[in-house]
């Protein structure tokens, strides 16, 4: 029968090799994963994206779409895959411009904005089938912004049941698609203007 008193236990031949020193603390059922690479953005906190010349949502459009995951790319705006996903499909709105606030979006660029948003939804829906979004702009620092310096807006596709145990527990996601797969069919599915094509890997001067 499985041992559930939480007690550790014990193998005798552990006694040569271990000395009588112990830590402070009292065993419990949990396991930890030791992260200390992580550190070096905790110390860098939200302040460490100010400038454009080291923010990544300005140095995205530049590259190629495969590398910076850009599934779209409008006349003022574009749309990306978020490198740390919630959930397969987490999309990102951004302006070209590096600006850090909603009301900093000129008329032209709010429309756009808006516009992207809602054809991310479509195109969520046509490839995955959510059956709930979140939409979200965390503004400045207090208020939550990752990168508070330049402007981003989260579309998350939501499913019945994503909001199980592992995240709440174990601080973890899965997530069941590769990002290049996603991007592809998010490419792919995205509606072209004006017969544009798909995002297809060159850069862009509509900063």
């Amino acid at each position: 029968m499985q041992d559930t008193t939480g007690a550790a236990p014990e193998y005798p031949e552990d006694d040569g090799v271990t000395d009588d020193f112990g830590l402070a603390g009292v065993p419990d059922a949990f396991q930890r994963l030791w992260t200390p690479h992580r550190m070096a953005y905790i110390k860098g906190g939200q302040h460490q994206f100010k400038n454009v010349d080291d923010c990544p949502f300005c140095v995205a459009p530049e590259r190629e779409d495969d590398d910076s995951l850009i599934v779209y790319r409008g006349r003022t705006s574009y749309v990306v895959l978020n490198l740390f996903p919630y959930n397969p499909g987490h999309l990102l709105v951004c302006p070209y411009r590096h600006i850090p606030d909603y009301t900093d979006l000129t008329v032209e660029e709010t429309a756009e904005f808006a516009e992207l948003t809602q054809t991310a939804m479509r195109v969520l829906r046509k490839v995955a089938n959510p059956t709930g979004f979140n939409l979200g702009m965390n503004q400045g620092v207090t208020g939550g912004a990752g990168i508070a310096g330049h402007l981003h807006q989260h579309v998350v596709p939501r499913w019945g049941g994503d909001g199980n145990f592992f995240p709440i527990i174990a601080q973890t996601k899965a997530i069941t698609q590769t990002l290049g797969e996603v991007r592809q069919q998010v490419a792919e599915a995205w509606p072209q203007a004006n017969g544009a094509g798909p995002a297809s890997g060159g850069a862009t001067d509509a900063q």
